[in-house]
């Protein structure tokens, strides 16, 4: 198979606690996805605000009518109209969890391309030509200002004439001496202007060209993309199936978080949805004005209510999806559809994160598009199409996916063998990075072989650490595991620990390892109670050795000595 380049975007959303990578073979698609999605977010954040703050408001009015007069305080009518209105909207909550499948028969789920076309004139509008200051008419002798003013004694005495004269002379030369100067400033001002102005405008047209030519180039992605899809072209036909699945639009406490993979020889499309916990649906079912106590009462769906709404909503959501693929797929390139729906949750009984695969479906085009969706119980739907899950979906048990998703990670890299070579002399501490990288990734996989799992290592650094992703099919216990290594001859900080963590949570897997040559701090061993971290010490990677018939040392001294003299 040819090698794709992929793009990837990390996205993040603090306020909703959200979290989600962007992958695609197109950098402008992938980009415009990441935008997209953000804005969706910031959207659903914005909701959610508006929403606390007409809570806030509400609340606050009520407390300030309280504070003003005991009347107000005891305002029967107006807390009973307030009853009302939050039991009718706790009931359209619960209602549009009730109707998510019905929702989506009245959208068109196909992709408008015109629409990922961006046709937005340039936002910047030309410079202003400018005004400058308009030079004042010059001064002349004749104007009536200059001339001086003859009575008739001046006209017999020449020395009042002449002084007068002067005196006009004199005011018409200081007055044109100011024009002079004043017009000089004014020219100069306005070459000063016009030279501004005119490099303003050289920028503008420059980003405007700019502007327009990255426009274009980003639209003409887009009408290749189109293209591609048209033709069928496998990286164009998960691009266009993410994209559908970023515009079904869900509560915001729903995870909206998925992983795909097209089969083109197969025409199969492979769906990991992630489903949201039976712990962040809405409970509230109504909401009542005691008159005894004078204050407002909520009361709650039940337990078995909730249980059903939960079991109900899922259906839906694994009907939903399929369908809004079916029906986007304009070029029919999807012949068949699985969807695993995955949900991640507290087990309590160890209070551990885990997430399980709780219910898997496979359906044909033409079975499919013969329903009628309106009409439909979600759950015998899901059963009459064969999908595989407990009867009690909120009981969370753990089921094997119809097909799986390849593993095969981007990052992974090629191994070798190394533990077979290693003996009782050989200092783990001071062994080539490499070769570290794979004696972890080999007997980790000796560890997991029992259990039919597997162990890939990623690319990796020379910082003397290693990731490798280890998977476990065990339904039960297993799932995707991090593991990193740190060949080192010092205590191991709290930090690396926290990277761990980070990364297990980023990668959605149910455990992290992390391996050292040395031990750990007190801060590190303190961090990672209560959380799905193991942390393996020298003592514990050699223990582990011996469990498989292997033998080696780990000397941090002597390390310390052998890799200071390599660096010389």
């Amino acid at each position: 198979m040819a090698y794709r380049e992929i793009f990837e975007i990390e996205v993040r959303h603090e306020g909703l606690n959200k979290y989600r990578h962007i992958r695609g073979s197109d950098r402008y698609i992938v980009k415009q996805k990441a935008v997209a999605q953000k804005l969706a977010w910031d959207d659903m954040w914005e909701k959610k605000q508006a929403v606390e703050l007409k809570k806030r408001e509400r609340d606050a009015a009520i407390r300030s009518k309280e504070e003003k007069r005991d009347a107000a305080i005891r305002n029967k009518e107006e807390k009973k109209e307030l009853a009302i209105a939050k039991t009718e909207e706790a009931q359209k909550v619960l209602d549009d969890l009730g109707s998510i499948l019905k929702h989506t028969l009245l959208v068109d789920d196909a992709i408008d391309w015109s629409s990922l076309l961006d046709e937005k004139p340039f936002p910047k509008n030309k410079p202003s030509k400018p005004s400058p200051e308009v030079i004042p008419d010059e001064p002349k002798r004749s104007d009536q200002k200059y001339q001086p003013r003859l009575g008739f004694l001046d006209k017999i005495f020449s020395g009042s004439r002449k002084r007068k004269q002067d005196e006009a002379e004199s005011l018409f030369l200081n007055d044109h001496n100011s024009w002079v100067e004043r017009r000089e400033n004014i020219e100069s001002k306005k070459k000063d202007l016009e030279l501004k102005y005119s490099k303003s405008v050289e920028l503008w047209e420059k980003e405007k060209a700019s502007y327009e030519q990255k426009q274009q180039s980003n639209n003409n992605l887009i009408q290749d993309k189109k293209e591609q899809y048209s033709n069928k072209e496998a990286g164009a036909i998960s691009d266009y199936c993410e994209m559908v699945l970023s515009n079904s639009v869900y509560p915001d406490y729903f995870p909206q978080e998925w992983d795909i993979e097209y089969q083109p020889e197969t025409r199969i499309i492979i769906v990991d949805y992630s489903l949201p916990d039976i712990e962040s649906i809405p409970t509230l079912n109504g909401v009542k004005y005691v008159t005894s106590r004078d204050e407002l009462s909520e009361t709650y769906i039940s337990a078995a209510a909730l249980n059903k709404l939960y079991d109900s909503l899922l259906y839906q959501i694994a009907l939903r999806t399929i369908h809004e693929l079916y029906e986007a797929d304009v070029v029919d390139a999807l012949e068949s559809i699985v969807f695993n729906g995955w949900v991640n949750s507290i087990d309590k009984a160890t209070g551990q994160n885990v997430n399980s695969c709780i219910m898997s479906l496979q359906a044909k085009k033409d079975e499919f598009s013969a329903i009628n969706l309106g009409k439909v119980d979600p759950k015998a739907c899901f059963k009459q199409l064969k999908g595989v899950g407990s009867s009690k979906l909120h009981g969370l048990s753990p089921v094997a996916p119809i097909i799986n998703i390849n593993k095969e990670d981007r990052r992974f890299v090629s191994a070798y063998a190394v533990v077979d070579e290693v003996g009782g002399a050989d200092n783990l501490a001071a062994m080539d990075w490499q070769d570290f990288e794979n004696l972890i990734r080999e007997i980790f996989e000796k560890e997991f072989a029992s259990s039919g799992g597997e162990v890939k290592i990623t690319q990796a650094s020379r910082d003397g650490g290693v990731d490798a992703i280890a998977f476990d099919p065990d339904p039960i216990r297993g799932g995707k595991i991090v593991i990193q290594a740190k060949r080192y001859t010092n205590v191991v900080g709290v930090s690396a620990v926290r990277d761990l963590y980070g990364t297990t949570v980023n990668e959605g897997a149910t455990k992290g390892i992390l391996v050292t040559t040395a031990d750990y701090g007190p801060d590190a061993y303190e961090f990672a109670k209560g959380k799905p971290l193991t942390l393996l010490n020298g003592g514990n990677l050699l223990h582990l050795l011996d469990k498989h018939g292997h033998k080696a040392k780990i000397d941090l001294k002597e390390a310390k000595k052998i890799l200071s003299e390599q660096k010389i």
